[in-house]
């Protein structure tokens, strides 16, 4: 069941004169990985056959995720009424594509996909907060805002299922931060590459992955302040089996924060490149 509906947004209260130039191709890349949510549910329900409950689970999930990417994408239309939605998200689909045909989950079990998942979800929570937080524009924070309590929402859902799983599999907390790690490095894989290049690039334009992410990282990494990045580290030691909101997980913010701040200008100069 959605805790919110699109039709339910204030859209008059658009205002273009508050719209920051930096956000829109951001908004844009975000909206085709969201509706691209139906994919992974096809996958998820692979990996968790004969699980009717967390395949539910993820049907619904799957759910929400498009709307995200609808608010998005209608969003996105406003700020840019040059853009079309529906021929980006097609474009997407075209040039990435999800590998749903499988018999088990490619983390090595159960327990592994739910960290994966748990990983997403503190990204996108974060990410869609940091939006709200950085925009004006009073449309695009509230819908940012609903995005990131609906991931939050997701983030609990897979991390209850995570640990159910976790009393079976008994995996343990290093491979857990193995594969929690392994699943942040891959943010920078061709998903959100191939999104940043279908929304905001001519279709005639060669894909180009270093390109395409630096161009995409340059601007989202700039958003992200020490609060956020405290957040996420303290989401990530709670899925992982560390004590969240402790000295070394303040610490361990502190480093990732200062991580981002230098990854952001190696993007930066990338693109000036």
């Amino acid at each position: 069941m959605k805790h919110w509906h699109i039709d339910q947004m204030d859209w008059n209260s658009f205002d273009p004169s508050r719209v920051d130039p930096e956000i829109i191709p951001l908004v844009k890349a975000a909206s085709v990985v969201e509706k691209n949510g139906l994919d992974y549910a096809q996958y998820l329900r692979r990996v968790f056959v004969g699980d009717p409950d967390f395949s539910k689970a993820a049907e619904n999930w799957a759910v929400e995720e498009v709307q995200h990417g609808d608010a998005l994408g209608r969003w996105a239309m406003l700020a840019d009424p040059s853009w079309d939605y529906e021929k980006a998200f097609d474009r997407y689909r075209a040039s990435y594509k999800i590998d749903a045909d499988v018999d088990a989950s490619i983390r090595g079990s159960r327990t592994g996909e739910l960290i994966a998942r748990c990983m997403v979800e503190t990204g996108t929570s974060s990410f869609y907060t940091a939006l709200a937080d950085a925009t004006d524009e009073p449309l695009l924070k509230a819908i940012c805002k609903q995005i990131a309590a609906d991931e939050y929402r997701h983030f609990k859902l897979f991390y209850d299922h995570m640990s159910r799983y976790l009393k079976r599999e008994k995996l343990g907390v290093w491979a857990r931060t193995r594969i929690a790690l392994g699943r942040v490095t891959e943010s920078e894989d061709d998903e959100l590459a191939s999104a940043y290049h279908t929304t905001n690039e001519p279709p005639g334009m060669a894909y180009d992955h270093q390109r395409c992410i630096a161009a995409y990282m340059s601007k989202a990494m700039g958003f992200y302040k020490p609060k956020h990045i405290d957040r996420v580290t303290a989401m990530i030691f709670k899925t992982i089996g560390f004590t969240p909101h402790s000295r070394w997980q303040k610490l361990a913010a502190n480093v990732v924060y200062r991580l981002m701040q230098w990854r952001r200008k190696v993007f930066q100069k990338a693109v000036e490149a």
